[in-house]
């Protein structure tokens, strides 16, 4: 399978094992949302006890416009941390089929009309059974925005927005940026989570300037561990700005421990931006294959941690 063009994608995830889902209910509809928000008043996706999270804020207006009998829970692509954006979020669920048949028409706009205007359901649409949100992508694309000249900051962005004290050098940031890219471990720039493997493929991590005073890095990777986009994105500030040389992210991959000096950048610069799934009928094998490689991944002892990225991963748990 192929993700972006040129580029192959081997199936996998490296998390945990986890078990395949049971057959398609004959008698429910799987339907995909694609949907987008700001992240700046959420704590993060994951339903939390008294917080205001976007998968309880969903799944509110979903029960209310599809009339479900029953409580039901979203299987997302990648559960985003406290504070961190989408724009192209993917999550999927089984309904009865009558519920379907009977909000189908109008249940985009019933959505639009009951959601606050932080979070925006796109589209909501009947998928094949096999289709899975979280296990069928091929590769998650987050990019993360930082202003250099805090004179020019937009205020108007400052929620989208890091805003960065020192002009920084993007040939250098790239230059160190390729040392990151292929299948690697990545322990050295994720949060620890006992039994989980740090092993991801980045296919793409770059910077570039989409307009004066701005910089942009583009990440895309088949997953990521928990913080691994913002530890990547902080390593590469500090090189652009000369406060370290551009060997040193090759330096604490090969580690392989985190170093104090990489910083986690905050939450408001990251988003993600697209998923990537293959065609219709490779749905299923592509979910199996990652969860085959997934567990294939787990057996020995590993570095201290891996998280399946939270968020964005060959599985999901928060991301950043």
């Amino acid at each position: 399978m192929t993700g972006e063009p040129g580029k192959t994608v081997p199936p996998g995830a490296g998390e945990p094992a986890i078990a395949g889902p049971p057959g398609p209910d004959p008698s429910a509809v799987r339907l995909r949302l694609d949907l987008s928000y700001d992240g700046s008043a959420f704590h993060g996706w994951a339903r939390q006890p008294g917080l205001r999270t976007v998968q309880q804020t969903v799944e509110d207006a979903l029960s209310r416009v599809l009339a479900l009998p029953a409580a039901f829970r979203l299987t997302v692509a990648g559960r985003t941390d406290a504070g961190v954006h989408a724009r192209g979020q993917v999550a999927h669920l089984d309904v009865p089929a009558g519920c379907w048949a009977l909000a189908a028409g109008p249940a985009a706009g019933r959505l639009a009309r009951l959601l606050p205007a932080d979070v925006r359901v796109h589209s909501i649409c009947s998928v094949p059974g096999d289709f899975d949100a979280r296990f069928s992508a091929l590769w998650r694309c987050y990019s993360y925005r930082v202003c250099d000249d805090p004179a020019r900051a937009d205020p108007l962005r400052r929620h989208d927005t890091l805003w960065h004290p020192r002009l920084l050098d993007i040939e250098r940031m790239n230059e160190a940026a390729a040392a990151c890219t292929g299948e690697r471990d990545f322990a050295a720039f994720c949060r620890g989570r006992p039994g989980a493997t740090t092993v991801r493929e980045v296919l793409r991590l770059t910077w570039e300037r989409p307009a004066p005073a701005v910089a942009v890095a583009t990440v895309v990777a088949d997953a990521f561990c928990h913080h691994m986009v913002r530890s990547l994105a902080g390593g590469l500030l500090a090189v652009g700005d000369g406060s370290k040389p551009v060997s040193w992210l090759a330096d604490v991959l090969a580690a392989g421990r985190r170093d104090p000096a990489l910083r986690v950048l905050p939450a408001r610069g990251l988003c993600l931006e697209e998923i990537r799934y293959p065609a219709a009928a490779e749905f299923g094998a592509r979910a199996q294959a990652t969860r085959r490689v997934r567990a294939g991944r787990i057996g020995g002892p590993g570095p201290d941690g891996g998280h399946p990225r939270a968020g964005a991963g060959r599985g999901g748990g928060p991301s950043g």
